[in-house]
């Protein structure tokens, strides 16, 4: 059973729903420019990752092959197959935010958290996503992205209060 109570591979009526809304979007051969909204509405239903049955499922209701879904999935970094924490947590280590210190920043956070970036804390609260390419904020480096909230122009010490705010 999923986080909502859905068996798994089986979308519940609100996904659909969801999902649905999205597909009124766009004319019916192009049904799979909802995917991503499908993958995040399942994912949000299964406590935060995906399954290979959830993939499946969102495949089979928007009527695509297994294979082009699990390619969406695969790509993006917002996307999650395993179980993680439930505060999402990424630093920034493309080229202008390296050159700011986010390889400080990364070693900081680590060592704040006790877990290594592709991990989650063992109360289950934060998950340490691996280290990002670009987050689009290069003009404020460094930064970290918490649960879609930026925060720019960190220091280590910024970076730890962050964490220190989050419940």
């Amino acid at each position: 059973m999923s986080a909502h109570g859905a068996a798994a591979g089986t979308l519940s009526e609100h996904t659909r729903h969801e999902i649905d809304r999205w597909l009124a979007r766009f004319p019916p051969e192009r049904r799979r420019s909802a995917v991503i909204a499908a993958l995040r509405e399942a994912q949000h239903q299964n406590g935060g990752y995906l399954t290979v049955p959830l993939m499946d499922a969102v495949a089979e209701y928007i009527g695509l092959p297994p294979v082009q879904v699990y390619e969406v999935a695969s790509f993006y970094s917002m996307f999650e197959t395993r179980p993680c924490g439930r505060v999402h947590v990424s630093i920034c280590t493309n080229i202008s935010c390296m050159l700011r210190g986010s390889d400080e920043l990364v070693a900081a956070v680590e060592r704040y958290l006790g877990i290594r970036t592709g991990e989650s804390t063992p109360d289950g609260r934060i998950y340490l996503k691996r280290e990002e390419e670009c987050l689009a904020a290069c003009n404020n480096a460094p930064m970290m992205m918490v649960d879609h909230v930026y925060h720019e122009n960190l220091t280590p010490e910024s970076a730890i209060k962050v964490l220190d705010g989050i419940k």
